[in-house]
């Protein structure tokens, strides 16, 4: 087993079995993790809106705990799940993981059917980020049913339900949940407290919140991502995970607010990253391209993706962890987008201020939207690579952006908050983020670090390695070969960013990490088989940047 087949590597246990493989959905065969409009499904006709899934399995000899836990990793958009003849449970909204404790219908002997019945309209109501039947242009191919893990896990009868990792500069805190009431349970705790991975300490602790000060503590940084293994126990349940030192915060220097890891200036480098992936869509043909994507950008020398409008399986955050690198997670918008309002507007003829442009947005609806914000930031709160969160991108589906930026804070304050990514800004927000495509400004940043939260975007094309041969490709400006995308490239930085971080520009956001169907402005093609630009310079101008950082904050001290 590879570091990226267990689908939730910040809690393993030892008794698991995948689902994944073949099913049959509508009669026809699947391959699952894969949603049918992908290459890696295999399945060849229009799924509809309802999508009936279904396979056999047995339970392993291994499973000899009492509890049997039925895992999804992400079901879009309505799940309904029947084990046995028997609903068991059922989830809505597609992009975050939901368990079900199948005990009382799973048959330890002997075989079990398991269906899962899919409900997809792409209703506005629940969360579908760029997804659209009619795609083209900033529309990608919707993704329906089954796209994330399916397993199994065995449990004891008195198991770990959550677990809170929140660390600082010189421990961690440690917050535990149980399926029922903890019964006096001895919590047992092993770190690996060095960097050859072979030293273990050993801790007690009765109750379910404790912390672990760490002697000579080692900090995270995308340089030198160290990881601290940890090994905890508590009556007969058993799980493995890890966790890092690292803080993220704003600090004034001299006068200047600037975003600080462990206390220092960082510049966030960063490219937009959509997740997705010409093979699966929203799902890699191999887990470990999420690590090759990461190593992809660290090769340029960029430090950070912003994860656009999409929440990943956990396969990616963890390769963020294990390799390095920053990540910004936006939210999953709901809610009506409008190319006037939202885009032509505010990148033509001026950026409205108004939070009220959307009417329509009821209570039902903006109550899924917050309790999706929550349920995010509780599931990733573990990863040390999330260092900041989007709650809304170019006003789409906008509402109460201040009350919003409360209620993420509440939730987790330990990361930044970009409240309104482009425009239609409010009051409350940890960035001053701007979105400027087609021409390159002065940047003037003010009290707020400036995050440049979308630029570039500049297109080239590779013919050989297109999405679609329909002359609808999309871009922000067009280029003819590698030498000019990089020579846009550069100039862009040059006007823009480098002279604006001595004034507190703290990041840059670079549209885009690959080519996403018909929108070609990627630094890789869509299939990752062909680099764009050329890495020497971007490996340059990653060194021109921090250096200018390291310049600005040198002054400033």
């Amino acid at each position: 087993m590879t570091d990226y087949d267990y689908p939730r590597p910040q809690l393993v246990r030892e008794r698991w079995v995948s689902l994944d493989g073949a099913w049959q959905m509508n009669g026809e065969e699947i391959i699952v993790p894969f949603s049918p409009q992908s290459k890696c499904s295999g399945y060849e006709k229009d799924p509809g809106d309802t999508l009936l899934y279904q396979r056999t399995f047995l339970l392993p000899e291994t499973f000899d705990q009492p509890v049997t836990l039925l895992h999804f990793g992400a079901v879009d958009q309505i799940a309904e799940v029947f084990l046995n003849g028997e609903k068991v449970g059922e989830h809505h909204g597609g992009y975050l993981p939901f368990t079900l404790d199948v005990t009382k219908t799973v048959h330890p002997k002997g075989e079990n059917t398991l269906v899962v019945k899919a409900t997809d309209t792409l209703s506005a109501d629940l969360p579908y980020g760029k997804q659209r039947k009619k795609r083209g242009g900033m529309w990608y191919t919707p993704v329906s049913g089954i796209w994330n893990s399916v397993w199994l896990e065995n449990v004891p009868m008195q198991y770990l339900t959550s677990l809170k990792l929140t660390p600082d500069l010189s421990g961690v805190s440690v917050e535990l949940e149980w399926n029922q009431p903890q019964t006096d349970l001895e919590i047992a705790v092993r770190i690996c407290a060095d960097e050859a991975q072979t030293q273990w300490e050993s801790l007690q602790f009765k109750e379910n919140k404790f912390r672990i000060n760490i002697s000579n503590p080692i900090h995270w940084t995308p340089e030198h991502p160290f990881l601290y293994r940890m090994e905890l126990s508590a009556g007969e349940d058993r799980i493995s995970t890890y966790f890092a030192l690292r803080t993220i915060g704003i600090e004034e220097i001299d006068g200047v607010n600037r975003v600080c890891l462990n206390g220092e200036p960082v510049f966030l480098h960063g490219l937009l990253d959509q997740g997705y992936f010409a093979d699966g869509i929203y799902t890699p043909g191999d887990w470990a391209e999420y690590e090759r994507d990461v190593l992809r950008a660290k090769e340029m020398g960029f430090n950070m993706l912003r994860k656009h409008i999409k929440i990943e399986p956990e396969q990616f955050y963890y390769a963020c962890d294990k390799l390095g690198m920053l990540v910004i997670q936006d939210m999953v918008n709901n809610g009506v987008y409008s190319f006037f309002y939202d885009t032509f507007l505010p990148n033509f003829i001026f950026w409205m201020k108004s939070d009220k442009r959307h009417p329509e947005i009821d209570i039902h609806r903006k109550r899924i939207f917050i309790g999706h914000m929550i349920e995010t930031m509780e599931t990733l709160h573990n990863h040390p690579c999330i260092v900041a969160y989007t709650i809304f991108n170019e006003g789409w589906g906008q509402f109460e952006a201040d009350r919003l930026y409360g209620i993420a804070k509440d939730t987790d304050d330990t990361r930044l908050i970009d409240s309104t990514s482009g425009w239609f800004a409010q009051h409350l927000s940890d960035f001053d983020s701007k979105h400027i495509y087609f021409h390159s400004i002065p940047l003037r940043p003010k009290k707020r670090p400036m995050l440049l939260s979308e630029c570039g975007g500049f297109s080239l094309e590779v013919k050989e390695h297109l999405f679609s041969h329909i002359r609808s490709i999309f871009g922000y400006g067009k280029c003819h070969d590698e030498e000019e995308l990089t020579d846009t490239i550069l100039h862009m930085y040059d006007v823009m960013v480098l002279p604006a971080i001595h004034a507190g520009l703290c990041g840059c956001v670079y549209t885009q990490l690959s080519d996403v169907e018909d929108e070609i402005n990627g630094i890789y093609t869509y299939d990752r088989q062909v680099c764009k630009v050329q890495k020497d310079r971007m490996r340059a101008l990653a060194k021109k940047i921090y250096y200018t950082l390291s310049l600005a904050s040198t002054r400033s001290k």
